[in-house]
């Protein structure tokens, strides 16, 4: 397949890039300058049979009209927010992306988060750095799991994953999503502010995108109230940031874990100065393990559709 040129948007993991490179032909968009992206699509657009990307380079509708004989995108990412899968679709192109073999360390994560904001392990962390333990005696007590409500919008993959975790440390859960889930004994909420009112801590975990920008708006935030925490590792579209914001300094809320941000990498600077909050890079899949397993897909699927075989994990 030396003779199939695919063209890489973001790269993928250096070991999966080396099977690319053995197998395709690669053009590196992701490093050319945007004079030099120019003179390559002029060159290169009616040989481009597939694209390599991730959430994070995107795929945007405007680079897809370059590229006439376009026949797969496949990305490293589960997240479609940033690809234009509407128009691949309108094309009869097809996109790949990578669910499954995330769904473990992302719900790791979120239970990292809540333990780490509830039981207060950064400022921990400081009271032994700073010497408040040796001066001050022990640190103000902490906020325990055991008992404490879990509200997950969008009982998912992913959010079945959190709920099982929550179950093992004592915690309740309940649920919001656009309807009843088969298979699950968890209490069903079709209204996000009254989940919202019922629960100790709320965490989404949805797509991002237009349908759900600031699906976690002022009014669901306020029904947490001031004992309330949210944890957020899906997008950071998704929550009302001005808000989360204000809420949290003014005391509206208990506190926050947060893996993501509305304008990454750029975060809030009051978020940083909170200690009620705990702050991760976006990097809730982000283990050697399962990057490498979301690359491969990127490979395989690639391979697949190249030989003619059915897709792994489709999305159009």
């Amino acid at each position: 397949m030396k003779d199939i040129d695919l063209l890489v948007v973001w790269p993928n993991r250096p070991e999966q890039m080396k099977l690319l490179d053995e197998t395709y032909r690669l053009h590196r968009y992701d490093l050319a300058s945007p004079d030099e992206k120019e003179m390559m699509l002029k060159e290169l657009a009616p040989r481009i049979r597939g694209v390599v990307t991730t959430h994070g380079g995107g795929f945007e509708r405007s680079l897809l009209e370059r590229l006439p004989n376009l026949e797969i995108v496949a990305s490293s990412s589960v997240g479609l927010d940033t690809l234009c899968v509407d128009a691949c679709r309108a094309r009869g192109i097809a996109v790949t992306n990578t669910p499954d073999v995330l769904t473990d360390d992302v719900a790791d994560m979120a239970m990292l988060l809540i333990l780490a904001t509830l039981r207060r392990l950064l400022p921990g962390v400081a009271w032994i750095k700073n010497g408040a333990w040796l001066e001050k005696g022990m640190m103000p007590l902490n906020t325990s799991l055991k008992g404490k409500t879990l509200g997950i919008v969008g009982l998912g993959r992913i959010g079945r994953a959190i709920a099982q975790r929550a179950e093992v440390f004592g915690m309740k859960v309940c649920y919001c999503g656009r309807r009843r889930q088969g298979g699950v004994a968890y209490p069903y909420y079709d209204d996000l502010v009254t989940l919202a009112r019922d629960v100790d801590i709320l965490a989404p975990v949805v797509p991002g995108g237009a349908d759900t920008e600031g699906l976690i708006g002022r009014e669901v935030l306020s029904a947490l109230g001031p004992n309330g925490y949210i944890i957020n590792i899906s997008r950071g579209s998704v929550v009302d940031e001005v808000a989360l914001v204000e809420l949290l300094k003014t005391g509206g809320l208990a506190g926050a874990g947060l893996d993501v941000f509305a304008d990454e990498p750029h975060v809030p600077p009051e978020l940083l100065e909170m200690d009620n909050v705990v702050l991760q890079p976006h990097c809730a899949s982000g283990t050697v393990e399962t990057r490498g397993a979301m690359a491969q897909l990127v490979v395989d699927n690639l391979a697949a559709h190249f030989a003619g075989r059915p897709l792994l994990t489709p999305v159009c």
